[in-house]
């Protein structure tokens, strides 16, 4: 089961050449992971920090920039969980419009103990749930 969701280009977004400026993509990208881990493992990142003390920062980020995005396009954004580690979760990103492939991103988020800012391995039921997110891909 890949998690779909959708972003506009807005003028904050884009360049003085009116295309997507690369680093606003990573906004796009991390607005959608905000979207996509409660949607799955059922914890929203206010609960996830606040109730268990945890954070999920990117740890590796590897991106191609396919084709630029302009002012006024709505880009469709596709997560798809690839590995679930210990710690660790390997997701890509897709992000298109109208099929067209704009960009193409692979990315590992690590649950970290906000205190100490150190890996941890996953809760149980936040686990569970990122395989099964993985397990339904397959």
């Amino acid at each position: 089961m890949t998690f779909a969701t959708r972003a506009p280009v807005r003028i904050g977004h884009v360049d003085f050449m009116g295309i997507v400026f690369y680093p606003r993509y990573f906004e796009m990208i991390n607005g959608a992971v905000e979207d996509w881990f409660p949607a799955v493992t059922d914890v929203d990142f206010t609960s996830l920090r606040e109730r268990w003390g945890l954070g999920t920062p990117t740890v590796r980020l590897d991106t191609e920039f396919l084709k630029p995005s302009r002012l006024g396009e709505i880009l469709d954004i596709s997560i798809s969980v690839c590995k679930v580690g210990r710690s660790s979760c390997t997701v890509d990103y897709i992000l298109a419009m109208d099929g067209e492939i704009r960009v193409k991103a692979r990315g590992v988020l690590v649950c970290t103990d906000a205190a100490t800012l150190r890996s941890r391995p996953w809760p149980d039921t936040i686990r569970e749930k990122l395989i099964q997110s993985q397990t339904a891909m397959e």
